[in-house]
């Protein structure tokens, strides 16, 4: 019998993220850069346009890139230069730690998809009382919707990796808490409610079909799983195979950890599934470990952070601008194909890169400040193939910007290459503006027929 045992109910619409074998997957193949660039400008597309299914809660993802938008820096340009940035990387989606207006307000008509954060300190309050959920909905989505998209929130980041006991026991009911402001302003169509783990709540992850969670974590994990379940939202995994080869480097093989396509992989006996990455096996970890501990149930999975350092300390092995470039480089190609990991290779995974920028006050190793696919000033941090706008800061305006939504002083160059998406170049950029200048039109008139109706809900929600 094989170790995935849940299965999608023959009378119901097949679910997300089932946990039935498959066979093995052919290796990636090699995409040229032009064929990468017009399938990520589809996925784009096809991430705005495709019709939302029949579901009690939000729709899954279609699949496209994501981007996380740390800010834990002194030097970052404004919002609107991320902005520019974004759409040179053909990322439609952009998870925050937390709900910073001035970000939120910088994309309002963007068709970027934002995932925004409840940050750890407010967990334990909103656990205690339902009004400063409440009170959090309305001073920081409301003003935001619909012009801006925001279709999730995370509450805590790796709260069940943590001991503190308090904060365990808080997660769930603040993010219970949560889902009611929402239905309150009938929203939970729209915004799911979830929270992101780090791969420490397995006792194991490998082989992929013998994962499961920590005892110790268990007992919060289980009715948090079926949270998820009920309302339709996605669980969410911070996954890293940098950790392991650091952790290892003699014994861990970099091309399986960088989606090199001659790795030799690895097998999972009890499945017959080969994996020839690493992030794949520890999704499917993931999966395995939610199957056991959610009786059977399946969640759609995302893989909310993961990357690869360009940089780090003489004793962080691997941490070299090339093997980010590697790194990333494959992680965009393997979102591009829309596959899903060899456990579930008709899902198409939803990943989310770590991150836009180096985020120079981060603590920890040198390798924490080195994570960013561009560097404060807006140049690439590495190569992945993206023809970036030129971006000019004058000096004292800083990321603060200038108010009234202002650029702070930004100013792009136009040209070849530049923000206008013309001339020689890559090529990545030009198709990506073509694709995002298209759908913004369409998805334009939708929420222009939504805003009325947003409006009535508004009023009619009393505390919303």
């Amino acid at each position: 019998m094989h170790a995935f045992i849940c299965l999608p109910s023959p009378k119901m619409p097949r679910k997300p993220s089932s946990c039935s074998s498959a066979p093995t997957p052919t290796p990636l193949p090699i995409v040229p850069a032009m064929a990468l660039h017009l399938m990520l400008a589809a996925a784009a597309a096809f991430a705005v346009l495709a019709p939302p299914a029949a579901s009690s809660g939000p729709t899954p993802a279609p699949p496209a890139l994501g981007i996380n938008y740390g800010q834990v820096a002194d030097n970052l340009p404004p919002p609107q230069a991320a902005l520019l940035l974004l759409r040179a990387l053909n990322a439609t989606r952009v998870k925050l730690y937390d709900a910073d207006a001035r970000v939120l307000r910088a994309f309002a008509g963007s068709g970027v998809d934002f995932t925004v954060g409840v940050p750890d300190r407010l967990v334990p309050r909103m656990a205690t009382d339902p009004s400063a959920a409440a009170s959090w909905v309305r001073s920081n989505l409301l003003p935001h919707l619909p012009a801006t998209s925001i279709t999730a929130v995370t509450v805590g980041n790796e709260v069940l990796s943590g001991t503190n006991a308090a904060m365990l026991r808080s997660l769930l009911p603040a993010m219970e808490s949560l889902h009611a402001a929402l239905a309150a302003c009938n929203l939970t169509s729209r915004v799911s409610v979830t929270t992101a783990h780090s791969l420490a709540v397995l006792s194991s992850s490998f082989p992929p079909s013998s994962a499961a969670f920590r005892r110790e974590v268990v007992p919060y994990m289980a009715p948090l799983l079926g949270f998820l379940a009920r309302t339709g939202a996605p669980f969410l995994v911070n996954a890293y195979p940098y950790f392991a080869y650091k952790a290892d480097p003699d014994r861990v093989d970099l091309g399986y950890a960088l989606f090199e396509a001659n790795s030799a992989g690895v097998a999972d006996a009890a499945t017959g599934l080969r994996y020839d990455n690493m992030l794949h096996a520890m999704v499917d970890a993931a999966r395995a470990a939610i199957c056991r501990a959610n009786y059977g149930k399946a969640l759609e999975i995302r893989v909310s952070e993961t990357g690869w350092p360009s940089q780090g300390d003489d004793d962080e092995a691997g941490a070299t601008p090339e093997n980010a470039a590697r790194y990333n480089g494959n992680l965009m190609r393997l979102v591009a194909q829309g596959k899903g990991t060899p456990a579930a290779p008709g899902e198409p995974l939803q990943v989310y890169v770590f991150a836009l920028f180096n985020e120079d006050q981060k603590p920890g190793p040198a390798s924490e400040r080195h994570y960013g696919l561009f560097k404060p000033d807006g140049t690439p941090a590495y190569d992945v193939g993206v023809k970036a706008p030129t971006i000019t800061l004058p000096k004292g305006n800083g990321s603060s910007g200038s108010g009234n939504n202002g650029t702070g002083g930004l100013v792009v160059a136009q040209g070849p290459g530049g923000a206008d998406g013309v001339g020689p170049g890559t090529g990545y950029y030009t198709v990506s503006a073509a694709a995002m200048n298209k759908v913004k039109s369409r998805r334009r008139r939708c929420m222009e027929s939504l805003v009325a109706a947003a409006a009535v809900l508004a009023m009619v929600s009393g505390p919303c």
